[in-house]
């Protein structure tokens, strides 16, 4: 039985590992979870395997019900099975496709979307990718009515969660998965008893969390500070990460940090200092690479890179 008492009738639309503690927690609180809406089972790896999304997996080690349709807006069968299960609630938490207008107006209290930002900060496809890059020291968790906009629809619920100074996209995204889900419960008791009232969003402080390319990944030792560059490669685990260039060949960054070394820093001009390996970036700031992964090889420390590979002060990365 849910927290207030009220079990409600839900479908549920979320693919990826975000998505399952609140899967859990639904099915926990004793909704009735009608529907489970997935991507279907896509190629993984070097190898690519077919392999089920996370929250297929979950769903069915619980026994309910599966769909996984390469289509929706348009699908007239899925949309009749939807029409006949009439859910009181649509939750939506990292599905991966636009909720289309029929899906909108289905269920009497509307679709819900569990958001990785404090919206209207962050609309788009990586909003925890994109808070970290830029140097938040703060983000959250957005609960919000969804409409035909990207990410632009009324807000229900906020929470606020920490940033630390070396957090990765990797572990904000877990505390983020935690802490929205017994936000997500909290507040289908909210509407279903009409104690939260939606609120329009501000849309004069709105930005774009736009989907990563693997070009975001490359070092533009000019245009970015040592420390900007720290905060794109945390904003950024594990993809695309951060590289660079080595006389034309790729050389992967896997651990770099700030460093207050004294001397004028030219963008892209390496300097050595015994065992350690400093880059030039914009502002004359300073960045320590530490672990380094030449193209086709093996990951290494920069003492060991600097050890197999004639680098001296004065060399450029990024060409």
């Amino acid at each position: 039985m849910s927290e207030d008492g009220k079990r409600l009738k839900l479908v549920f639309c979320g693919t990826p590992q975000f998505a399952v503690p609140t899967l859990t927690a639904l099915i926990a609180a004793g909704h009735d979870l009608a529907l489970v809406v997935t991507q279907p089972d896509r190629p993984v790896g070097r190898k690519q395997v077919l392999t089920a999304p996370p929250v297929k997996l979950t769903a069915m080690a619980q026994g309910i019900e599966v769909t996984q349709p390469e289509k929706i807006r348009s699908n007239a069968e899925f949309r009749d099975r939807l029409e006949r299960i009439a859910p009181d609630a649509i939750v939506v938490v990292a599905y991966g496709r636009l909720i289309p207008r029929w899906m909108l107006d289905l269920p009497r209290l509307g679709c819900m979307n569990l958001h990785g930002s404090l919206l209207p900060k962050y609309r788009g496809a990586a909003p925890i990718q994109w808070a970290i890059a830029m140097g938040e020291t703060v983000t959250g968790n957005t609960t919000m009515l969804l409409e035909e906009g990207l990410d632009t629809g009324p807000i229900l619920q906020q929470q606020r969660v920490a940033i630390g100074a070396e957090d990765t996209a990797v572990e904000v995204f877990a505390r983020l998965s935690d802490a929205g889900a017994p936000l997500v419960i909290a507040t289908l008791a909210g509407l279903a008893d009409g104690s939260i009232i939606p609120r329009l969003q501000d849309d004069s402080g709105a930005t774009l969390a736009r989907i990563l390319d693997r070009e975001d990944g490359r070092m533009d030792y000019a245009r970015f500070t040592a420390a900007e560059l720290s905060n794109r490669w945390r904003g950024f685990q594990p993809w695309p990460g951060a590289f660079t260039l080595l006389q034309g060949k790729k050389l992967t960054v896997h651990k770099l940090q700030p460093f207050p070394l004294a001397g004028e820093a030219e963008p892209g001009t390496v300097r050595i200092e015994g065992e350690q390996l400093f880059v030039g970036c914009a502002a004359h700031t300073w960045l320590e690479l530490i672990e380094l992964q030449p193209e086709g090889r093996n990951r290494m420390t920069a003492a060991d890179f600097l050890r197999g590979n004639a680098v001296a002060t004065g060399a450029r990365l990024g060409q």
